[in-house]
């Protein structure tokens, strides 16, 4: 559910970063740059670390830029940069997972306890996988967010979480 609300063009456009820098690094970065760089997988798989680093980077701006927004921005913009937030924080463990197993895998391996096959068994099921399907919810459910922002639009649950001030009408 979400509820309409009373803001200028100006804070509907500024609104409409956090959802763009989001989707930006979920398509171009995850789905593009992981695409790019597997190709190169053989002759350089460190180079496959660019992709969590890069998200990283773009994750935590939008959580320190979130955080930031409490205090400077308008009401409307600062609850669609919480709503990015939320969804920046739940992508973070689902990449911060995909780490610690692709570690574990490589552990594993190195270390002969694992045959290659099973290592990368491991990363693909319990590391790849999930965080790709958190990924593609995600793009759905920000591009939608995306949409709202330009309609003037909150979800309900951050309008209950952040009411609007009384002298921000």
């Amino acid at each position: 559910m979400s509820i309409h609300c009373d803001v200028s063009p100006t804070e509907i456009k500024q609104a409409n970063i956090p959802h763009e820098l989001f989707l930006t690094n979920m398509v171009g970065n995850h789905i593009l740059m992981a695409v790019a760089l597997g190709g190169i997988f053989g002759s350089a798989p460190w180079a496959m670390l660019i992709v969590p680093l890069v998200s990283f980077a773009i994750l935590s701006y939008t959580l320190l830029r979130a955080r930031r927004s409490r205090r400077y921005d308008s009401w409307y913009v600062m609850c669609h940069w919480q709503v990015c937030a939320r969804r920046s924080r739940i992508f973070m463990a689902m990449l911060g997972l995909l780490l610690v197993v692709a570690g574990l895998g490589s552990l594993g391996y190195a270390n002969g306890l694992m045959i290659k096959e099973a290592a990368i068994a491991l990363v693909i099921g319990i590391g790849i996988l999930p965080m790709m399907v958190t990924l593609l919810v995600l793009v759905m459910i920000e591009s939608d967010a995306l949409y709202h922002a330009n309609q003037a639009k909150l979800p309900a649950w951050v309008v209950a979480r952040f009411p609007r001030p009384s002298g921000d009408l």
